[in-house]
């Protein structure tokens, strides 16, 4: 006669613990997975709004160091018309960059862009280059350039 033990096969706890582990990380995957539209409610304090009015009322408070590139520089009686039709070249070819005119004595000077640092303004001076050959950057107080468009494209469903 043939006699069958049945033997209870003890599971490890560390073993069971990896599983549910496994199990609860992947539900929580999928759950969160579907997690891509919603709506952000930003909560700040009212002086955050305030200190942001004063700045866009004050431009000399939005002000910050950064580069320009400068393609002329000249002084006597004709350096103010020379200017012009540098600038009037200048935005021919480089429509988007904003052009400046200042005068420091004796000496016109035409500085274009608003680059916050010195790696921008030198991508920039490569094309420059090509056609105002004596331009150089330099550092200066600057309108600082917009990070992003103040417009989303992004319309509520």
């Amino acid at each position: 006669m043939l006699v069958v033990k049945h033997i209870k096969v003890k599971s490890h706890p560390i073993r069971f613990i990896n599983k549910m582990g496994l199990l609860l990380f992947l539900f929580l995957s999928i759950v969160g997975y579907g997690q891509t539209k919603g709506k952000l409610e930003v909560i700040q304090s009212p002086l955050v709004d305030s200190l942001v009015e004063i700045t866009r009322n004050n431009p000399s408070l939005s002000k910050i160091e950064g580069f320009r590139i400068q393609i002329f520089m000249e002084a006597g009686n004709q350096a103010v018309n020379n200017a012009q039709a540098v600038i009037s070249d200048f935005q021919a070819q480089f429509p988007e960059l904003q052009t400046y005119l200042s005068f420091g004595q004796p000496y016109y000077r035409v500085r274009v862009g608003n680059f916050r640092t010195r790696l921008e303004a030198e991508n920039q001076l490569r094309n420059i280059l090509l056609s105002f050959s004596k331009a150089f950057i330099i550092k200066e107080i600057i309108d600082p350039p917009a990070l992003f468009s103040t417009t989303i494209n992004n319309p509520e469903p």
